[in-house]
């Protein structure tokens, strides 16, 4: 199982972003999906989840600014991020808790990271 990120890149405060990760290989079901970042300096902090039943959690401070959906049948996720600021510069991850048709449970599979850099 290989998760992919995609998107990211440079914004201007205010401006939008969006990221994407796509969940590939040997899948038999992709349970919850969450995106974490990673600043500078500092340790990876939770940024939003969504379940296969599209329920969702977002970080206090990133609600009302950042949207994540997935597309089931695909296993991708994807991060909206509008009005950012220069405190959402970090490295994206996103995360997945996969049931592979070769491993009989569900385990945490991780992307390889997105820059995303919000300049003043």
């Amino acid at each position: 199982v290989q998760l992919q990120a995609s998107g990211g890149g440079l914004a201007q405060q205010g401006g939008s972003l969006r990221l994407s990760c796509a969940a590939s290989g040997s899948i038999f079901r992709v349970a919850i999906m969450t995106w974490y970042r990673q600043a500078p300096g500092k340790q990876r902090e939770f940024v939003a989840d969504i379940t296969s039943g599209s329920n969702v959690n977002y970080a206090d401070s990133v609600k009302g600014r950042f949207t994540i959906s997935r597309d089931n049948p695909k296993n991708t996720v994807t991060l909206q991020m509008n009005s950012l600021k220069p405190e959402d510069t970090a490295t994206y991850y996103c995360s997945a808790k996969v049931l592979s048709l070769h491993v009989g449970t569900f385990r945490d599979y991780w992307g390889q990271g997105t820059q995303v850099t919000v300049s003043s």
